[in-house]
């Protein structure tokens, strides 16, 4: 395992779009900083991600500085928003079952997605992690907490497991869909020079010299059959994890971290197994 080292870094600022992929990354106890720190949500307040639009996957969001939201669509004049200032009074997000006190941003921006995706939806940022939304506690530390991301603070996935499920595919009834390329997986750090699915059983590892306890594999859904680039639809790579990595009720692919320390994570940093 000496010769493993993070091979890239993911930050996606508003759930569900497009991100960036930075040579380097703070990390905070809740995730890497600025991401996912932005969500949509619908007219009954349950959040908005590629699951119901995979449209989604066709628009860009990224913070130019740390003081607004620049969104972007194919056919769309960008727009740029700020961090809403909170006031005391706060909306509250239904994210997967989860109640999260969120600020509305400017109308502007519902008036930007709603017309983007031709459904009543308003955005919102989180504006205290530290205390809004705990992880799950039968895998949480007191005091734990996590962004809008679908649970944890980090996804981590490796480069050889994608190789070996995209042979998987191969093999499959759907092989002119793959290979597939990592962004399907969304994940927020890619490791690199490790045995195919190794992950699954580690406990602990550094990156760097920041250290994150390993919770549980990543469970996934139908976000992985959505092209990135065109926002299509397809069977893979549900149909071939669920021949193959099903783990009880669950499909999965990568695993959850939750950071120990705080720090910088750099492209290149040796990815150590501690557990």
């Amino acid at each position: 395992m000496s010769n493993a080292s993070l091979r890239s870094i993911h930050i996606h600022p508003l759930k569900s779009v497009r991100g960036h992929a930075p040579r380097e990354a703070a990390v905070e106890p809740w995730g890497l900083a600025g991401d996912r720190r932005w969500v949509l949500i619908d007219a009954s307040g349950k959040v908005v991600t590629q699951r119901q639009h995979p449209r989604l996957a066709l628009t860009s969001a990224e913070t130019p500085d740390d003081d607004g939201l620049r969104m972007s669509a194919p056919g769309r004049a960008p727009l740029t928003v700020p961090v809403p200032r909170p006031a005391g009074t706060t909306t509250t997000v239904n994210i997967f079952g989860d109640k999260v006190e969120a600020v509305l941003a400017d109308d502007a921006a519902h008036t930007w997605w709603s017309a983007h995706l031709e459904a009543d939806v308003r955005l919102l940022h989180l504006d205290a992690p530290a205390t809004r939304r705990p992880i799950d506690p039968e895998y949480a530390k007191p005091g734990e907490t996590v962004s809008f991301a679908d649970g944890y603070p980090l996804l981590l996935t490796t480069l050889s497991s994608l190789d070996a499920l995209n042979s998987l595919i191969a093999q499959g009834d759907h092989a002119d869909e793959g290979p597939l390329p990592m962004n399907r997986f969304r994940p927020n750090v890619v490791v690199d020079g490790t045995a195919p699915w190794a992950e699954d059983d580690w406990s602990r590892i550094a990156i760097g010299s920041v250290t994150f306890r390993i919770t549980k594999k990543s469970g996934r859904c139908v976000v992985t059959t959505t092209d990135q680039s065109t926002s299509e639809r397809g069977k893979e790579p549900l149909r071939t994890l669920a021949r193959h990595r099903r783990f009880g009720d669950q499909l999965c692919f990568g695993t959850n971290l939750v950071p120990e320390t705080t720090g910088t994570v750099r492209i290149g940093d040796a990815v150590t197994i501690l557990g």
